[in-house]
């Protein structure tokens, strides 16, 4: 996949959606793309983390203490608290069907921060409406 073709996936994913053109060529440059097959396990929930995930096709399922409370698919991202911090998953995440995700390390994310500091704040605003939006719909 070309880092061009990379750029439609990444402004429709809520993290990103408030960046520039410019700003998610940048991201698109530190991007991995992967395959998985239906079945892969992407995240534990407890385990350490160092990436986040960009799901461009396929879906998987999310479980926390067992049981499963969402299903994600192609725009939605996952495992974004690790790019903050590199703390435990809150969640085990499935591959619930062949999937194609795009993959951004820890490392990776803290040098963009570094080299486009405009996209701190703006990372920052994803995550608090992320933050609010969680709060609504558990105090709400």
């Amino acid at each position: 996949m070309s880092h061009d073709r990379y750029l439609e996936h990444l402004r429709r994913v809520q993290l990103f959606s408030s960046c520039s053109t410019r700003e998610l060529q940048r991201i698109a440059r530190v991007v991995d793309e992967i395959d998985v097959d239906a079945g892969r396990v992407l995240t534990t929930e407890g385990m350490i983390a160092h990436e986040a995930f960009i799901i461009v096709s396929g879906e998987a399922s999310v479980s926390i203490q067992g049981t499963d409370v969402a299903t994600l698919g192609p725009g939605q991202q996952f495992g974004e608290l690790a790019l903050l911090d590199g703390g435990p998953r809150t969640a085990t995440v499935v591959a619930t069907s062949p999937m194609t995700l795009l993959v951004m390390t820890h490392q990776a994310f803290m040098s963009l921060l570094d080299d486009v500091p405009g996209l701190a704040r703006r990372v920052l605003a994803s995550m608090a409406a992320r933050l609010r939006e969680a709060d609504a719909h558990v105090f709400g």
